[in-house]
This record gives structure tokens, sequence and C-alpha cells, in this order.
């Protein structure tokens, strides 16, 4: 049994090997113009149009992949931002409570989706994509290396009908020459075979030409016949292939377009809310100011009638603590430190004040000399109130 199927085995190897052969030399013959090659103008459109088609598909399958990859980093920042808002929002500014609701329902809102357990709206963004996106484009183009096989076959069987049609007509021509041959027998064959031997000679040659003749004539019909059953059946699906892209793309584009409308609409409320707080925390931080200066405007006279009192430089005002380094650009500006305590001075010309900045002198520096020719101009933004 084993032998047998050794002998199975390379009997399928030989056939194989000499349909390559064969194929390879009709392409040979083809090019150097000495064999005709079967032409289908109109199907070599619809295959350059499956190639198109097939190669759309698979960047839009692989853009898709790529953009579902940069949502789901997109939420990872996004996540790390709230987290750094939530951290960097000082009790005492205005709506903390609110802002530390606000971030929660950032990270942990639950959605109206018939869902039990509560998701974030990134999360359930990516997956409504992974879920209806995705596997539409998938299924769509695991059709295509089928078909890709099968136009791949259609042109290896068409080489065959070509070889076997030219063989075919080769055998005509030189069967058309052995009965010509046939006709007039040689001196010598006359000379030495009597009449009858003769003849039993010429019918043997006529059965041989017929043989081939009528086995070639098999072969192409039976090469003629697969090579039409593929090329009929490609070339009644191609077709419908090619209309079908445009279904798939309107839904494809169509779903996800839907999933960005719902999750930046929901989106867009927690950023009008934290717009919001945004705002009145900076209303409240233009009316603290208005109220400094009012104090700074107010004050002076009180503050150095006290100043024999608490030992504070003249025109002293508040104190102020550094929570971020400045590093002074001029001569009459003051170094800060994160940590220094400064104490805030009235200026001598208020006409002379610039918006955002404050005149004062370190606290350390004045109880060390006394001297408020040290006094210096900085940022307000970079210090607190004390």
């Amino acid at each position: 049994m084993a032998e047998a199927g050794k002998g199975v085995t390379a009997g399928k190897l030989a056939v194989t090997m000499q349909k390559r052969l064969s194929r390879a030399q009709e392409k040979v013959m083809q090019k150097l113009g000495k064999a005709d090659e079967t032409k289908d103008v109109v199907f070599e459109e619809m295959v350059a149009n499956f190639n198109k088609q097939m190669g759309e598909g698979t960047k839009l399958q692989r853009d898709l992949k790529a953009y579902l990859a940069a949502v789901k980093t997109m939420h990872e920042t996004s996540r790390r931002l709230q987290d750094c808002l939530a951290d960097m929002y000082e009790p005492e500014w205005f709506g903390k409570e609110e802002m530390d609701a606000l971030v929660e329902e950032m990270i942990e809102k639950e959605m109206d989706n018939n869902l039990e357990d509560t998701d974030t709206m990134w999360l359930d963004f990516h997956q409504n994509i992974t879920d209806s996106s995705v596997p539409s484009m998938d299924s769509y183009l695991t059709q295509f290396p089928e078909i890709k096989a099968r136009i791949a076959k259609r042109d290896r069987k068409m080489v065959d009908f070509d070889s076997a049609r030219h063989h075919f007509s080769s055998l005509q021509k030189g069967k058309k020459k052995d009965e010509a041959k046939i006709a007039k027998p040689a001196a010598l064959l006359e000379m030495a075979a009597p009449s009858w031997a003769q003849g039993l000679l010429s019918a043997h040659q006529v059965a041989q030409t017929n043989l081939s003749y009528n086995q070639a004539e098999e072969e192409l019909g039976r090469a003629q016949k697969i090579f039409e059953e593929l090329n009929v059946e490609l070339q009644d699906q191609l077709p419908v292939l090619w209309d079908s892209r445009v279904g798939v793309y309107v839904n494809t584009f169509q779903s996800l377009a839907g999933h960005q409308e719902r999750f930046h609409k929901e989106m867009s409320k927690l950023s009008q809310n934290l717009n919001d707080i945004m705002t009145k925390l900076e209303e409240q931080r233009q009316l603290n100011e208005e109220a400094n200066h009012s104090q700074a405007a107010t004050s002076p006279t009180s503050s150095a009638s006290n100043n024999s009192e608490n030992d504070l430089p003249p025109g002293f005002l508040y104190k102020v603590k550094a929570i971020h380094e400045y590093a002074a650009t001029d001569g009459d500006e003051l170094e800060l430190t994160i940590g220094d305590l400064v104490l805030v001075l009235a200026f001598d010309n208020p006409d002379e004040q610039d918006d955002g900045w404050l005149m004062g002198v370190q606290e350390a520096v004045w109880k060390r000399t006394k001297d408020i020719s040290s006094k210096g101009v900085f940022p307000e933004n970079f210090t607190q109130k004390v």
C-alpha cells in the first residue's frame, strides 16, 4: 500500500510539473509572437477594479484599527489630564466640590444604553466602534482572497486552453500533410512489400494520426470547458462585488459618524461645565484682586501709624508666600524662591503700579537689615496671600 501511495504521489507531481512546463512554454511563445493569446479587455478591467477595491478596503481596515488605537490612547491621556486637574485644584478655590464631582463624572459616567454596570464614555465609544465598524470591514475583506485565487486559476486555465488550441491546430496541419504522404507510397516500399502489405501500413499510419488528433480534440474540449466555467462565474461575480463597496463604505462611515456624534455630544456637556467653573474661578480672582487694590489704597496711613508697634516697613499692606520661583530680569525686580515670605508694600506713586505686579521686600531681609532699599516688584500670580 505504501508503494502504491508513493506511486500516486509521484504521478501527481509529474503531472503538475508537466503542466507548469507547458504553461511556461506557452507564455514564452506568446511573448515571442509565435502563438496567439486569448484577450478579454472587459475582464481585464474587472480585475483592475478588483485589485483597486481590495487595496482600498485593506487600507480602510488598517486605518480604522489605527483610529481605534488612537481613541484608546486619547482615553488614557484624557484620564491623566483629569487626574491632574483634580490634584491641582486647591481647596480654597471656587467650586472645589463641583470640580471634584465633574472630574468624577468625566472619569466614570453612567451611560443610558441598558448596561447594568457603570462604564466610561471613552470605553463605550471604543467598544461601539469595535462592535459595529470593524466586524463589517473584516467580513467584507474575507471574500477577496478566495476570489483572488480563482482569478489566478482562471489565468492558468486560459493558458492551458490556449496551449490545447495551438496543439490541436498543429495536429490539424500535420494530419493534412500525413494524408498527402500516405496517398503516395514511397518507391522503396512499393518494391519491398506486396500491395496488401502496403494497405496495412497506410491504415496503421492513418489510425495513429487519427488517435493523436482525437486525443488533442478531447483535451481542447476539456480545457475550454474548465476555462469558460471559471470565466463566466467571475464575470458574473466581479461586477456584483465592485458595486457592493458603496454599501460597505456607507455603513462603515455612517456608523462611525453616529458614534462620534453621540460621544462628542456627551463630552461637550462636560467640557461646558468645566468651562463654566473656570470662568467663575477667574471672575472670583478678579474680584479678589480688585479688593486687594482697594485695600492698598486705603491702608497705608493706618499701617504706617502702627509701624512702631509691629516692627514692619513703611507702607506695609499684607504678607504673601512665593509658590513659584521667579528670576529677576531687571534691577527693580525681586528674586523669588518657592517658600519665600514677602512683605507687600504700597507703591509711592500708585500710577506706577502695573496690573498683576506688586511691590515688596523679603521678610528675612527686612528683619535682618531693616533696609527698605532692598524692595522690588514681582508678579502677583507667583505668590499666595498668607
